[in-house]
């Protein structure tokens, strides 16, 4: 309806209708900028009780905290027949049924294999070891479809599904190798494409590399790729320091470049699908957030995920953003609110009580025993029987001041009731846990 036609209405309606009728026109609405988090890991850290607070101390939901934080998008990683269950069909769903609930978008990760897909694995699932490549596409189609169906089923529509987790590589090795094997590989992104669609036409298909920096590796692919048909919606990247062995400023400026390049090289939208800073170096991390937002935007970039941000004291990753002794998010996720920090409270970083904790209790047969140690010492934690004798010691050696984290692995250990002594300086205690075969 043009300006004309709404003149004339306005000369014969009254003033209500016409309020009604100019409402429900339809509206340009600008696409929400994603600022996201990938929280693969929560789960499996909830079920192993961990806690998460907000900035004033408050335990709570740690989906709750990220929406606070303005993180508006999550990412869920699936494996194909995971061990323990986590990061399956199943837990995904779970999870992204709950975010989904809370109003987040959902980017699905799918990563082809029974475990972790990077650079350096890109292994395929047991399930499919012995497959011809012609089943092999079948299988990917199979999968896909079969995750997104049972999301679909449950209400939960992804936004966006991502094919492969830094294929810069390929995938599915040997057979979809690249750059050596590209025409496969296309092939296998092709598979995965279409089952999406099939699913609903609305999902938007991500192809995700490592190594943002790397404009030329991205050139060499997504030529491949397209000489050989393969479909995408959007070019996905990794961008970290860390891993780049660069500072913060040259690898955003080089993320840039890459970013741009794309967009005119294949004229498709772009997303920042990881990225994260050391967590103990929390001005620095919102610095390097807030550069990167601003850098993503300015190319009409469609969001930042930040990889894992609630990990804290686990599994030895160091680039979360989860503050271990007060278990809270650090400034880092203050970038997603636009905040500029320039300094923290140093009583945010430090501890004055001791801490340690056991999970889970009863367990069968691992469990991860968690301490925090306000003063530099000499530190010993073993593990005794009822009748005192010693059964394993775990540590013994000088600890900085600081949180830690240690796994137990009872598998040549019979059944029963032990005690888990912490000294450390002047400090001692003793707990109780069960292991139940």
């Amino acid at each position: 309806m043009n300006k004309y036609n709404l003149l004339l209405l306005a000369k014969r309606l009254p003033v209500i209708t016409l309020f009604l009728l100019l409402l429900f026109l339809p509206q340009k609405v600008k696409a929400q900028f994603a600022n996201g988090a990938d929280i693969g890991w929560l789960s499996q850290m909830q079920n192993s009780g961990y806690v998460f607070k907000d900035n004033s101390g408050i335990q709570k939901n740690c989906m709750e905290i990220l929406k606070e934080k303005g993180i508006n998008a999550l990412r869920f990683r699936v494996w194909v027949n995971p061990t323990g269950g986590y990061c399956s069909k199943k837990d995904v769903a779970h999870m992204a049924y709950i975010a989904d609930s809370m109003g987040f978008n959902i980017l699905i990760d799918f990563h082809l294999s029974d475990t972790w897909a990077d650079p350096g694995h890109q292994t395929k699932p047991a399930a499919w070891t012995n497959d011809s490549f012609a089943q092999l596409q079948t299988d990917v189609y199979n999968h896909v479809y079969s995750v997104l169906d049972t999301l679909k089923s449950i209400g939960v529509t992804p936004k966006w599904v991502q094919i492969g987790n830094e294929v810069g590589n390929g995938m599915l090795w040997p057979d979809g190798k690249a750059p050596a094997n590209m025409s496969n590989f296309a092939k296998l992104i092709t598979s995965s494409y279409n089952a999406v669609k099939a699913v609903d036409s609305t999902i938007q298909v991500i192809v995700h590399l490592e190594d943002g920096h790397k404009d030329s590796m991205f050139r060499q692919i997504f030529d491949g790729l397209k000489t050989y048909g393969a479909k995408w919606d959007i070019i996905g990247m990794s961008v970290y320091p860390y891993w780049a062995n660069l500072s913060w400023q040259v690898d955003d400026s080089l993320a840039l470049i890459t970013m741009k390049d794309m967009i005119a090289r294949y004229n498709t939208k772009v997303m920042v699908c990881e990225a994260g800073y050391l967590y103990n170096q929390p001005v620095q991390a919102n610095q390097y957030l807030l550069d990167l937002i601003a850098k993503t935007k300015s190319v009409n970039g469609l969001g930042v995920f930040y990889w894992e941000p609630e990990s804290y004291n686990w599994q030895g990753y160091q680039l979360g953003a989860w503050d271990p002794l007060t278990k809270e998010p650090t400034a880092a996720l203050d970038a997603f609110l636009g905040i500029n920090v320039t300094s923290v409270k140093k009583e945010k970083s430090t501890s004055t009580n001791f801490d340690f904790n056991i999970f889970p209790n009863s367990f069968n047969p691992n469990t991860n025993i968690e301490y925090t140690l306000p003063k530099s010492s000499n530190t010993s934690i073993v593990i005794y029987d009822v009748l005192g004798k010693e059964v394993t010691s775990l540590v013994d050696t000088y600890k900085h001041a600081g949180s830690y984290s240690i796994s137990w692995s009872a598998q040549n250990v019979p059944s029963g009731v032990y005690l888990c002594m912490i000294k450390s300086g002047n400090f001692l205690e003793t707990k109780k846990i069960i292991l139940l075969k």
